[in-house]
């Protein structure tokens, strides 16, 4: 099996200090996909950048303790790319891609709109321009699987409080009908929701009101594959019994041998 995991850390030396990586040595994972590092390279602990076992790749946002993605792999890859190619989300960190045989493996990080109304049109800029990217990584004849944090929630259930929030970033109808065509136009498939239909299944739960506590929670990160690969997949979970951060890590199982 090859495990992939991914985990938005909000701050990758802070959920450190919180035990993550002690906790994700007993993971057995293959790639692990962070996003949100919140620190330049240079400022990674050497234990974090130089993961034991692994290989690490990063990108870095320009503003200095914002955003950023990581990607550590056992398996080393053919290939590595930072950036898609997009100057003004480039520089803000928000892609790592590794490439092993076939199989593609991306560490992404969506932006948010919650912020202010410039950050969502910003957001609604990105997906515009990432949808012909994911598309051309399909057609392209590549297996791709895409760790992340969205900050979208795809459906009702996807979120505690649906009805409170449907005009609020992260579940605008113009995102999730994004995420539609992304599943039913473009065909990849989010492949936790596939094999687990449970509701009440969240990755990211609000600072406030005690909100994880009451498991008052949003699902916004995801493993995205595209068909072949996401066949393959056969087992999946969300741990949150220990707080790393405001989110939770995921991870998949999918069949195959690199």
């Amino acid at each position: 099996m090859l495990r992939i995991l991914t985990f938005n850390a909000n701050g990758i030396r802070s959920a450190a200090k919180k035990g993550f990586f002690d906790w994700f040595a007993r993971q057995n994972a293959d790639v692990l996909c962070v996003q949100e590092l919140k620190a330049q390279e240079a400022d990674l602990p050497e234990e974090i950048r130089r993961l034991p076992g692994y290989q690490g790749f990063f990108h870095c946002a320009k503003k200095k303790g914002y955003s950023g993605c990581g990607l550590w792999t056992r398996i080393a890859p053919q290939a590595v790319r930072t950036g898609w190619g997009d100057e003004e989300f480039d520089a803000e960190g928000r892609y790592v891609e590794a490439d092993f045989g076939r199989l593609t493996v991306i560490s992404a990080y969506f932006p948010s709109g919650s912020s202010s109304e410039e950050r969502q049109a910003a957001k609604y800029r990105f997906l515009e321009r990432f949808a012909p990217h994911l598309l051309s990584l399909k057609e392209a004849g590549r297996e791709v699987v895409l760790c992340g944090d969205v900050n979208i929630a795809h459906r009702e259930i996807d979120l505690k409080n649906w009805k409170g929030n449907l005009d609020h970033s992260g579940f605008l109808p113009e995102e999730r009908a994004w995420l539609d065509r992304l599943f039913d136009d473009m065909g990849w498939v989010d492949v936790f929701r596939r094999l687990d239909p449970r509701p009440e299944r969240y990755t990211w739960w609000s600072q406030r009101g005690q909100a994880r506590a009451k498991n008052v929670g949003w699902r916004i990160d995801y493993e995205l594959a595209t068909p072949g690969i996401a066949a393959l997949a056969r087992a999946t979970d969300i741990y949150a019994a220990e707080k790393f951060s405001d989110h939770a890590p995921l991870w998949v199982d999918y069949d195959v041998t690199l």
